[in-house]
């Protein structure tokens, strides 16, 4: 089995549940399985404020995940038409990394989640996939041969999947979302398989 990083932020749970979904597209390919990580929040104090294991859901990504991926499906709440700044401080950190090539060469998708339908869900998307590009990652979109993605009325879009939370995150992940989050995963997958037995540097 090849594991892909399914790597998310969520304080509400909506980006949580994508990502799960997300993992459910990995896990269908045969001889792929998704690694679930989070990362912590920022604080403005300087001191650690969070726990060294989180009290639930996935365990916080540690560097060796990156190496030892074969993909990436990074996703993160919309803050501003950006990424949180938990998911930015992340990837601040990964200069190791990418001196090392750790992840060039491999596939990688995003995914988010917004409180309205234009609350800049495409910018955060493609704020995501900057630093995946420095890291030399092969971006994979979702294309339009997904009906669900001109049928959808709340989320989705070509740069990556992504879920309409509502302003108090009470709108439950439509069954639009959930297919096509499972199909971004399944193409991350295939993709990622693929690549994996004929690296691409």
């Amino acid at each position: 089995m090849q594991d892909i990083l399914v790597l998310y932020y969520s304080q509400h749970g909506a980006t949580r549940e994508l990502a799960r979904l997300i993992a459910r597209g990995i896990d269908s390919v045969d001889g792929c399985r998704a690694r679930l990580r989070t990362v912590p929040k920022v604080s403005t104090v300087c001191e650690a404020t969070e726990p060294a294991v989180p009290d639930s859901g996935a365990p916080y990504v540690e560097r060796q995940d990156l190496v030892e991926c074969i993909g990436l499906a990074l996703g993160s709440p919309t803050r501003f038409g950006n990424m949180a700044a938990a998911v930015k401080y992340f990837l601040d950190g990964t200069s190791g990394e990418w001196m090392a090539g750790a992840l060039s060469g491999k596939p990688a998708c995003v995914f988010t989640c917004s409180g309205s339908m234009h609350g800049g869900q495409e910018s955060t998307l493609l704020s995501m996939m900057l630093p995946l590009i420095h890291h030399g990652m092969l971006i994979i979109g979702l294309p339009y041969t997904e009906p669900a993605l001109s049928s959808t009325q709340s989320g989705g879009t070509p740069y990556g999947v992504s879920h309409v939370a509502g302003l108090k995150n009470e709108k439950p992940i439509s069954d639009d979302e959930k297919t096509l989050a499972i199909a971004q995963g399944k193409r991350l997958a295939e993709a990622a398989k693929k690549l994996a037995q004929e690296p691409f540097r």
